[in-house]
């Protein structure tokens, strides 16, 4: 396992962190994957107080951890935008069973909302709590557009960032660039599903990537970045944190053999979409009818280029389902107006691909994972 330093925070942490969403069951395999993760070399766990009984069990675990690895375990939890940020830390430090935290993250600056809490009230407190000694680390979580990730960077308020970034969606570059000028720590929120569920991926990926698989293509993509410090795996089982961490020494530059294969993944989306490829530059934003036109367009090119139609019904059945995590309104919204169509440099029939991209991957919306 490799250790990075994660931005001006000078601290040292494993290029993997243990994300603890899933692990809501059973508090004895909660107990043996951290255990695990901590064997493996990981020395940074993520939590949240949105992630149900996560702190709670962390509290119980860490209590029981002998000095020599407690004293070296990084712990950041994350607390949704709200008027009383001073009590929900509270809340987490007893569910927690410790006095301070070295890090903690605002969950979600999605919204124009959002940043107009932080910049009339978000600031103050979160200034407030780190005078106290509460903790000493503020960094933030975003699944917001990047204008919005740019605007809340522009604070010059924060150590660290959780980002939205991966070989398959890298409309964040601007923020990855912002985070390494202003020496933030950074943080990629779930590689393997939010990447594209690559855990699982189907067979034409499979090959277009071999002999790399699809997942470890992508992590070699971030871990090949030096501005990168880590990536979250989000295991529920010990098992589940075997696979990942095998490319936890494997920080070196692309090799041309990587090279070849991110060549040939371009290619093929050419190939494969033709004319009808979305080329993700967002010029066709606003839609009248908040329909988020990139994103769906994206999942359209992942499912037509390289079979990923698993993860595009996944992230599609999101859609008017989750809030500001993933805004916009369906394809199936689209009422033909031509607003956006002068608007887009490859000329693209958009309404019809809506109504295509819609016919595809709309299907029953999964529960998140919190809910299960």
């Amino acid at each position: 396992m490799q250790y990075r330093r994660f931005g001006k925070t000078g601290l040292e942490l494993s290029v993997f962190s243990l994300g603890t969403m899933r692990g809501l069951g059973d508090f004895r395999q909660f107990r043996a994957t951290v255990e695990t993760a901590l064997a493996l070399g990981i020395n940074h766990i993520e939590t949240a107080q949105a992630y149900g009984n996560s702190e709670v069990y962390l509290g119980k675990i860490l209590r029981e951890l002998p000095p020599s690895v407690g004293d070296r375990l990084v712990l950041t939890t994350k607390l949704l935008p709200g008027p009383n940020l001073r009590g929900q830390l509270e809340q987490s430090l007893q569910r927690l069973q410790c006095d301070r935290l070295a890090c903690l993250a605002i969950h979600g600056i999605n919204t124009p909302e959002h940043l107009h809490w932080l910049q009339t009230s978000g600031l103050a407190q979160l200034a407030a709590i780190k005078a106290a000694g509460l903790v000493r680390f503020i960094g933030f979580s975003t699944h917001g557009p990047v204008d919005l990730i740019l605007a809340t960077l522009e604070t010059q308020a924060f150590d660290f960032l959780n980002l939205h970034y991966y070989t398959f969606f890298q409309r964040n570059a601007p923020a990855v660039q912002w985070a390494q000028a202003q020496d933030l720590g950074l943080l990629i929120i779930s590689p393997a599903d939010k990447g594209g569920q690559l855990h699982q991926p189907p067979p034409q990926l499979v090959q277009l990537c071999d002999p790399l698989s699809p997942l470890g293509l992508n992590y070699r993509f971030l871990l090949s970045d030096p501005r990168i410090t880590t990536l979250t795996v989000g295991a529920a089982t010990p098992e589940e944190l075997i696979a990942p961490l095998e490319w936890g020494d494997r920080t070196h530059p692309l090799t041309r053999k990587e090279e070849a294969i991110f060549s040939r993944l371009a290619i093929a989306l050419q190939e494969n979409l033709g004319p009808t490829q979305c080329h993700q530059c967002y010029a066709c934003l606003p839609c009248p009818e908040e329909i988020q036109i990139p994103e769906l367009l994206r999942l359209r090119n992942l499912a037509l280029g390289y079979g990923m139609t698993g993860f595009g019904q996944y992230r599609y059945g999101m859609v008017e389902n989750a809030g500001h995590w993933f805004p916009g309104r369906r394809g199936d919204r689209c009422t033909d107006c031509g607003d956006c169509l002068p608007r887009c440099p490859s000329q693209l029939p958009i309404p019809e691909l809506l109504r295509q991209t819609h016919d595809q991957l709309a299907g029953r919306p999964r529960r998140r994972l919190w809910e299960e």
